[in-house]
């Protein structure tokens, strides 16, 4: 413990987190080894500081330490810097020149932005890795280096490796030890810590009074997001520094200076449908369509055997038995009573007479003939058509003939649009 505090203060590391102590520590066990090593974490974190304490606790350190920016290297030439180059190799050529893996012999060279390398270069530094040899740009001569990689990356490289932008080969190569940084968010006992180191280095750098967090400021301190973690933070706190003439900082003035916008709070999110969701649906509505035309069937059947039949004990439980099946759901069970009180009352031919009956059962069985090849909605619409033309647009009575209720007959004729056969 105390070996990890002294690294810490000299290499200006804040902090008492977990994750960032077990990243130190296995820092620290590698260092004496030449293993490659692969840091990973989000940017602005402090990747940086890891390969310098591998490089001066390690038997290299009285060698040369060289930090290359991959990112920041166009790629036209990045194989010279890192590989040299023979005088007449390109155009502005003009002499023999040295890269970074033969100045370094004997050292450590720290590939910052790994993922950002292209993929011709990525040939050249897996043959370093494998053998230690490279060749310089317009050379044939091979030549060997000693030096140990530790590279960094804030890419996630399952994704790079997947979208075939690295080379899964040398990303287990560089990964033969890989640490990782935990985010600022994931730190939130350290915030108010590197908050006041931060704003006493800018107190005594602009020369003024150093900040203070009163408790509800430290609060939003340690719940925001910190997208760009600590280089934030350190941002910051050197604005409100400079900005500031009260040092003891409140809520709503540390509100002022943190970007509402990469603030990320939980939000809902819409998923977008995938195919099997609409095959799901396919299938729900298939199925929702057969019911519906067997309940059309037992409808018919029923209304049929209402008309042309007596109304004898055996006929009434039968059509009873079509009605509760028919009408099983809660919601319809104004439509069941009105069914079946329909049903009981049909002896009553005061209420239809004979000859309407003749010509219902006329129209309703030349409707069955004819109407065969047509589809379950136009022969429901069909049916509502005639039952609203015989009553005469009386809602009442076309959905007492088709043995509905009006309200469920009403729902039907808005439906279909069939306003205009009413009176």
């Amino acid at each position: 413990m105390e070996i990890l505090q002294s690294i810490k203060q000299r290499f200006g590391i804040i902090g008492n987190n977990e994750g960032l102590n077990r990243s130190l520590e296995k820092a620290l066990r590698v260092s004496a080894t030449d293993i490659s090593v692969l840091v990973t974490g989000e940017s602005g974190v402090g990747k940086e500081s890891i390969p310098k304490i591998i490089h001066q606790n390690s038997p290299r350190k009285h060698f040369k330490y060289i930090a290359v920016n991959c990112g920041a290297i166009p790629d036209g030439t990045i194989d010279s810097e890192l590989f040299g180059h023979e005088k007449g190799a390109f155009t502005g050529a003009t002499s023999n020149r040295s890269g970074y893996f033969e100045v370094a012999d004997g050292g450590t060279i720290f590939l910052d932005e790994i993922g950002e390398l292209p993929l011709q270069t990525q040939v050249r530094l897996l043959r370093v890795l494998e053998n230690g040899e490279f060749i310089k740009v317009g050379s044939s001569r091979v030549q060997k280096t000693n030096v140990r990689i530790v590279a960094a990356t804030n890419l996630k490289m399952d994704e790079a490796i997947a979208k075939e932008k690295f080379r899964e080969d040398l990303y287990y190569r560089l990964s033969t030890v890989e640490i990782n940084l935990p985010p600022l968010r994931e730190r939130k006992e350290d915030i108010p810590l590197l908050f006041r180191k931060f704003a006493a280095d800018f107190a005594q750098k602009y020369k003024m009074p150093t900040l203070r967090l009163d408790e509800g400021a430290q609060k939003i301190l340690q719940n925001y997001y910190w997208n760009g973690n600590i280089r934030q933070l350190r941002n910051v706190a050197e604005q409100l520094s400079v900005l500031e003439k009260d040092r003891l900082l409140s809520s709503s003035t540390l509100n002022n200076y943190l970007p509402k916008s990469l603030n990320r709070l939980p939000a809902l999110i819409e998923r977008k449908k995938s195919n099997s969701d609409f095959s799901s649906e396919r299938e729900i509505l298939y199925k929702v369509l057969f019911d519906m035309k067997g309940d059309l069937n037992d409808l018919k059947k029923l209304t049929l055997e209402l008309m042309q039949s007596g109304n004898s004990s055996e006929t009434q439980e039968k059509n009873h038995n079509l009605i509760q099946k028919i009408y099983q759901n809660e919601d319809d069970k104004s439509d069941l009573k009105t069914i079946e009180n329909h049903s009981v009352n049909l002896e009553d031919s005061n209420n239809i007479e004979k000859n309407s009956v003749n010509e219902l059962k006329y129209d309703y069985a030349e409707t069955v003939i004819e109407e065969e090849p047509l589809s379950l909605l136009e022969r429901e619409i069909e049916m509502i058509k005639k039952a609203l033309i015989r009553s005469k647009g009386k809602r009442k009575n076309a959905a007492k003939e088709l043995g509905i209720s009006e309200r469920t007959l009403y729902r039907k004729i808005k439906q279909h649009n069939l306003n205009e056969l009413e009176e």
